[in-house]
């Protein structure tokens, strides 16, 4: 690509968050790291209650990005051929000839809302991993390639525990980011109450394509890291381990550790910020603004930090103060 070309596409991010801002109000910090996952080219797990506009945040990004998008409810009857597809035995009336013909489940989208994920049992849960993890579905022996851009967005609930099945390690390690979202503030809810109860709002108009955005994640890695923050990102990772760390805290409160895709992924999340914000170069901000929603699914602490009331964000806060650059 010409430096005009990179200009021009660069100069899009600004007028997709835009477009997106006319339905959602505030949640700039969660944008901000959805927008960094698609970017990177990995997941995200949202996680917030009921009526905080998670749904809503995935299909205005969805229209924002003229994306194909598919929604799958997740429920406690979900099998896993609803989400990858199944075969049919279909016949050619003009031979007689049967065979089977793969249909492909609403999996094979490029922007793919997992909604409440962790209402359907581990059996249908990990029927994502293929996809998630290698960007292609395998059925009776066959590899079916998902679209690229692939980009999957899922939700849970953090209160509801009746009919809830937690997301295994394994799952969760499959999501570049781990996302919280809170209350807006005072002055943003008034702001929805008045865009929500009124006429229709405003629509929203496509700004990138899925070619614009394989361009901008193949940038992502183009963007430079310097030797010091590489070995930084790998100290942190790695002190977040008990049975090696030299951080007090983690080894009083610690059980298990991230591992080396937590450092793979903290590189790549803060070389797209870094894109995000027009820069071609990371930043130790950069690091530091990610390493809780990379870390905080990664991180396993024990009883006496659930006795405690002590989170993994805290261990995270704990392990940028103690770990040096």
């Amino acid at each position: 690509m010409t430096e005009q070309e990179v200009n021009t596409l660069l100069a899009k991010i600004p007028v997709l968050k835009a477009e997106i801002a006319k339905v959602i109000v505030g949640q700039e910090t969660v944008l901000d790291e959805v927008l960094v996952a698609l970017l990177a080219g990995g997941h995200a797990l949202l996680e917030g209650v009921p009526g905080l506009a998670k749904t809503l945040l995935v299909r205005t990004l969805a229209a924002a990005t003229d994306l194909p998008f598919r929604r799958i409810q997740f429920t406690p009857d979900l099998m896993p051929t609803d989400i990858l597809g199944t075969e049919v035995l279909e016949e050619d009336h003009g031979t007689g000839h049967r065979s089977f013909k793969f249909n492909p489940g609403p999996i094979f989208a490029s922007l793919v809302l997992a909604d409440e994920i962790n209402r359907t049992p581990p059996k249908t849960q990990a029927a994502l991993l293929e996809a998630m993890q290698e960007g292609h579905v395998t059925y009776a022996g066959q590899e079916h390639a998902l679209p690229k851009p692939f980009f999957l967005l899922a939700t849970q609930n953090p209160i509801e525990q009746s009919g809830t099945y937690p997301l295994p390690e394994a799952q969760l390690d499959r999501f570049l980011l781990y996302v919280r979202i809170g209350y807006p503030t005072a002055e943003e809810e008034l702001a929805v109450l008045r865009g929500t109860t009124g006429a229709a709002g405003q629509k929203v108009q496509p700004v990138l394509g899925g070619a614009d955005i394989r361009e901008l994640q193949a940038l992502v890695r183009q963007v430079s890291l310097s030797p010091e923050l590489m070995d930084f990102v790998n100290r942190l990772v790695r002190a977040t381990r008990p049975a090696t760390s030299e951080v007090k805290f983690i080894k009083d409160y610690g059980r298990w550790g991230a591992g080396p895709r937590a450092g793979q992924a903290l590189i790549l999340c803060a070389k797209a910020r870094a894109l995000l914000h027009g820069r071609f170069a990371t930043t130790l901000e950069d690091i530091r603004t990610l390493a809780p929603p990379v870390l905080r699914h990664r991180v396993l602490l024990n009883f006496n930090a659930e006795a405690e009331n002590i989170t993994t964000d805290d261990a995270v806060v704990e392990l940028l103060k103690a770990v040096a650059v």
